[in-house]
């Protein structure tokens, strides 16, 4: 059996190597492609970049400078995205370029949507080794590469440092620091969620399956199989579960909560503790700037110690076998995941770039709500099963219902988890 939790890489080492951006110039394939009189569509998600207009105009621009052709810049809503994306493929209507998140690329390349582009990635000096592995990891499929790099995120723990320091409370560096923060809490502050399970948020759940040593699926040849029901997995959901059904951190409201209903809690005052985004501090503070100084960030500790791993997510740049120019699309590919604009839309989201030559500043960052994500992400990041089916996994929300029948009561760990894993294959 194959384990699937993928190191996002070692960037602290190869970082330091001081890799040149790859953006501008010309690639060895020939540079600038003359895109005179011809206009590319390109479909982003809305909502990523709250700035995105004003960045749009500016790569819109340059690109039009380095190869004459404009850019029609599309924002598509995340929760109609999948099934656009599906409608546009059977059509044959599908956009040039399109941002992929990435456990939808290799769904779309399987459906033989989209252009592999290793033959322009390795055209490019020193670009293949500048990928954050987990990404491009995400984007293989096949042993071919169909979305190039283009940010990440990974989830920690966001935690209230005024009320940490009032207690005497310091970052959990164990699963027991957090029961014994959370006891703190829930004693001096009846009012406030210690760590909230909010139960309709898949990527929530996995850092305890692999903290406790267990994995969300294994592949054998071409099988996979879920392990949502091994021991060491069941002992990681019986963990985060029991923050709610045993301890009382969380709240029955909180059962059909997503990620962004948790982060509503957490602006409102009302939560001490929860796994959040490295996207996220800066919108917290956004939201309430009262919250100004009074947010820290820890990476998950695994059960006795170390960094559980967490889902790196994020997305890809895909060209689509549909456009008419795939090296014109290729240009304002590498124009957006690589150099200076790379860099731009990761400050203006939160977000890290997709190629590690880009991620120095954040790895060399003693900021306390940049720095532990970024260890998170370098030393804990992981992957989930990168199989077009997965699509279909999340769709039916499994693990979610599994963590909901859990937390309502309908199920116990072991039943719920052998009826999830069985689900899941």
């Amino acid at each position: 059996m194959h384990k699937r939790i993928l190191p996002a890489v070692a960037l602290g080492a190869v970082a330091t190597l001081g890799l040149a951006a790859c953006a501008g110039g010309g690639a060895d394939n020939g540079g600038a492609v003359d895109g005179e009189g011809q206009e590319l569509t390109v479909w982003i998600m809305k909502g990523t970049n709250p700035d995105a207009s004003a960045f749009y105009d500016e790569v819109s621009d340059a690109f039009e400078d380095e190869t004459g052709a404009t850019v029609k810049i599309e924002e598509i809503q995340w929760a109609d995205a999948h099934d656009r994306f599906v409608t546009s493929i059977a059509g044959g209507t599908t956009p040039d370029i399109a941002e992929t998140g990435t456990t939808w690329t290799a769904e779309f390349a399987d459906a033989g949507a989209l252009e592999p582009l290793d033959e322009y990635v390795d055209a490019e000096k020193g670009l293949r080794d500048d990928l954050v592995e987990g990404l491009a990891v995400a984007g293989t499929y096949e042993d071919e590469l169909y979305g190039m790099p283009w940010y990440a995120g990974v989830r920690s723990i966001v935690y209230r440092t005024d009320v940490f320091e009032e207690l005497g409370l310091e970052a959990p560096k164990t699963w027991d620091d957090i029961v014994t923060a959370g006891e703190a809490i829930k004693a001096a502050k009846p009012d406030m969620l210690p760590f909230p399970v909010a139960g309709d948020a898949e990527f929530q759940v996995y850092p305890w399956v692999w903290g406790a040593g267990g994995e969300v699926a294994t592949l054998d040849g071409k099988t996979w199989t879920s392990e949502l029901d091994s021991k060491e997995s069941q002992a990681g959901i019986e963990f985060y579960t029991g923050l709610a059904t045993e301890h009382g951190f969380s709240s029955a409201g909180a059962t059909t909560w997503k990620e962004t209903d948790l982060r509503d809690s957490f602006t409102q005052g009302n939560v001490a503790m929860m796994l959040s985004g490295s996207w996220t501090p800066k919108a917290l503070i956004e939201a309430n700037p009262e919250l100004d100084g009074k947010i820290g960030a820890a990476v998950i500790p695994g059960e006795d110690g170390g960094i559980a791993p967490s889902v790196l997510g994020g997305s890809h740049l895909s060209v689509f076998n549909t456009t008419e120019n795939a090296d014109l699309a290729w240009q304002f590919v590498k124009l957006m995941t690589t150099g200076e604009f790379a860099e731009k839309w990761a400050d203006e989201t939160g977000y890290f770039p997709g190629v590690q030559s880009a991620m120095e500043e954040a790895l060399a960052s003693t900021d306390p709500l940049v720095a532990p994500f970024a260890q998170q992400m370098v030393e804990g990041g992981a992957s989930v099963p990168v199989t077009p089916n997965f699509g279909a996994v999340q769709a039916k929300k499994t693990t979610n219902s599994m963590i909901q029948a859990i937390l309502s009561g309908q199920k116990d760990v072991a039943t719920a988890t052998k009826d999830a894993a069985a689900e899941m294959t």
